[in-house]
């Protein structure tokens, strides 16, 4: 008998999972409480799955033999809470796509900052090489879709602490962890140990021939590392820190301007000066991707060219144009403080900085020093900007609020003289005013174009 196989979810996850299990003789059916995209409506009717949208049938849901959920859906979400107390296995995309990967190699790129970056610039180098790579989760295709549809020797995969939520056997054969900065905390009972756990877990099922890659400058990271025992740590992967402030015998270091790797025998050095990424915060990221392209056995110089030719993301720190002297930067997937810390630590010249959003339970007094000494102005785009106005408040002058990307860049460019950066680095996700923070970043750039 078909093994009963319920999706809650029909997104880009949700279908590519529908389509795998489908594939792999599971009985699916796909619930979604909103209306799906057309092209996952015609790619499920082509693959003959059965779905909703717009309302949920619990009979239908209630009687699965397992569950795969959307990495949206919060556990605390009604119907989730009847799954688990009938004892029905609940799993994320990741993990479905885990259990049919067959000999492939995985790794798993997880962290609160930089993750994507991360992820793109190791996908880069190994497709440079020749690697037969494939760029999964909250990057390109989702990884159950890419095991279907175009299955991989490899698979470098963005994870979500959400995805990670829901695994049980998910193994990344080398997992990098960029940082941990508070983060979702809305999504963890506002507990920051909540989602640390959920970080970590990328690391739990790892065996002795596996590797662990991580930043040992972050001081999260690090205080459990030490202290495993408090949110049940068992680490048996090889670890292999980087740093920019020592000198490490594994891993990665960067001195006097020369970035060190070593795994091994294996040794790669090369001058963070020809990093095709700027700013401090990429270097650590092109640490860690260096890393896993030396455990990988690609050739020195390979890793070398690959990083020098990187092309930055869009809507990460991306250059959008330069108009009358002034530079303006779409950093629109800084959704927390921390990304916002980077963005500003990078800055050189005078910056108007426009944040604001759904804020999560941000913290501003990590980024009040920067502002201090590179901010000129602060543009709030969001519906309710207060908790911006009373942190920096009484630092800087002017705060203008507005509520639509063209108001944001116009106001910036007014207040902006020939020599400054127009940031856009919001700190806060999107959903009050655009559909996600990939529209944000557009919209920012169309207004742009048009001044």
């Amino acid at each position: 008998m078909e093994k009963r196989f319920v999706i809650l979810g029909g997104g880009e996850s949700g279908v590519g999972a529908a389509l795998l299990a489908k594939q792999k003789g599971y009985d699916v059916f796909v619930s979604d409480q909103s209306s799906l995209k057309e092209n996952y409506r015609i790619e499920l009717r082509k693959a003959e799955i059965e779905f909703e949208e717009g309302v949920q049938n619990e009979e239908r849901i209630l009687n699965a033999d397992e569950v795969m959920k959307s990495p949206g859906i919060p556990d605390k979400n009604d119907l989730v809470k009847k799954l688990r107390n009938k004892g029905i296995n609940i799993i994320s995309e990741i993990e479905l796509a885990y259990r049919f990967k067959g000999d492939s190699k995985i790794i798993g790129i997880t962290g609160s900052n930089g993750k994507t970056t991360t992820t793109a610039l190791t996908y880069h180098i190994c497709r440079e090489a020749g690697l037969d790579a494939g760029l999964v989760g909250n990057i390109g295709y989702s990884f159950a879709r890419q095991v279907a549809m175009d299955p991989k020797a490899l698979y470098v995969a963005e994870i979500s602490s959400f995805q990670l939520d829901d695994i049980k056997t998910f193994r990344p054969d080398i997992a990098i962890m960029t940082n941990i900065t508070e983060d979702h905390l809305d999504r963890y009972e506002y507990k920051f140990e909540n989602y640390i756990r959920s970080k970590f877990r990328i690391t739990e099922n790892q065996q002795q021939d596996d590797h662990f890659i991580y930043c040992a400058d972050d001081e999260v990271t690090m205080k459990y590392l030490n202290d495993p025992v408090t949110i049940g740590l068992n680490i048996q992967a090889k670890q292999l820190p980087f740093s920019m402030k020592k000198e490490l015998p594994n891993g990665a270091f960067i001195k006097d301007g020369d970035m060190y790797i070593r795994t091994g025998q294996d040794f790669v050095s090369m001058s963070v000066f020809d990093f095709a990424l700027k700013g401090k915060h990429n270097q650590y990221n092109t640490m860690a991707a260096c890393v896993a392209a030396t455990l990988l056995d690609i050739r020195k110089d390979r890793i070398r060219e690959a990083v020098q030719n990187f092309q930055s993301l869009e809507h990460r720190m991306e250059p959008v144009a330069t108009i009358r002297g002034v530079e303006f930067i779409n950093d629109s997937k800084a959704t927390n403080v921390n990304s916002t810390w980077y963005a500003l630590e990078s800055m050189t010249k005078p910056t108007i900085l426009i944040m604001g959003g759904v804020d999560k339970g941000n913290d501003y007094s990590l980024i009040s020093e920067l502002v201090k000494e590179k901010v000129k102005a602060i543009i709030c785009l969001g519906t309710d900007n207060r908790k911006i106005h009373e942190a920096f408040g009484n630092m800087i002058s002017p705060i203008v609020n507005t509520e639509n990307a063209v108001d944001a860049v116009q106001a910036a460019f007014h207040f902006s003289a020939k020599g400054d950066v127009v940031l856009l680095s919001p700190a806060c996700a999107s959903f009050d005013l655009f559909k996600n923070y990939e529209d944000r970043g557009k919209q920012f750039k169309h207004a742009v174009k048009e001044l």
